[in-house]
């Protein structure tokens, strides 16, 4: 379960089994996760986040998706 990025109370990760789906990102605050699409950013599932909250993330995600699109790229090396 490799952490790409953190901020804040955040962990930006995804896991080893993802290879093979589209680019996406786990994040992941305490018990709550959420996965987002990085090609768009479009929320995939969420279980835990009131919406207030992922609207902050969905802004995180957004802000960041060149750092997690790259590193997606290199621990999977496509």
């Amino acid at each position: 379960m490799p952490t790409i990025l953190r901020v804040g109370p955040y962990s930006f990760i995804f896991f080893s089994s993802d290879q093979g789906e589209p680019t996406h990102i786990h994040v992941k605050r305490d018990q709550q996760l959420a996965k987002f699409w990085l090609d768009p950013v479009s929320l995939a599932k969420n279980r835990g986040f009131k919406q207030q909250e992922l609207n902050s993330i969905t802004k995180l995600v957004e802000e960041h998706k060149q750092t997690l699109l790259e590193g997606w790229y290199d621990y999977f090396d496509t």
